[in-house]
């Protein structure tokens, strides 16, 4: 009984059109533009590989940046020294400079390079601290 009440409300809603025009409306082709078609085989984030490699180098150079801060051995502050300069350096022209970089990943070079900055005379002032206090027990 409930069967025939849908089927009979399935019917009445769709009384007007015939048995061939629901079966055309079914085969009608999607309108689509070229565009839609092929955003479909596009990357969805532009660039994703690159940015990937850019944050990676932005990686390296500050760790590289932290990690020798305090270096005793030549090498050491060598790769200090490179990488101070990478990050100090405000010229942007080349494509890795960290202008670049930062500029690319949507980072604020200034800020990066303001906040390593003050984080490296922190850590020579506590290193000079700490030298300080060693000194005072080994002459005392």
């Amino acid at each position: 009984m409930e069967w025939e009440k849908s089927s009979s409300a399935y019917t009445k809603d769709h009384s007007s059109t015939t048995t061939d025009e629901r079966v055309s409306f079914l085969l009608q082709p999607d309108t689509l533009l070229s565009v839609q078609y092929f955003d479909n085989f596009r990357r969805k984030t532009h660039l994703e590989p690159e940015k990937r490699l850019l944050l990676a180098i932005l990686e390296d150079g500050i760790n590289t940046f932290r990690d020798n801060v305090l270096a005793l051995s030549e090498k050491s502050r060598r790769l200090f020294k490179e990488a101070e300069e990478w990050i100090t350096d405000t010229d942007g022209d080349w494509i890795f400079s960290f202008e670049s970089v930062c500029e690319t990943l949507g980072i604020n070079p200034e800020y990066v390079r303001r906040g390593l900055l003050r984080w490296k005379e922190k850590k020579l002032a506590e290193h000079g601290r700490v030298k300080f206090w060693e000194r005072k027990k080994l002459a005392g």
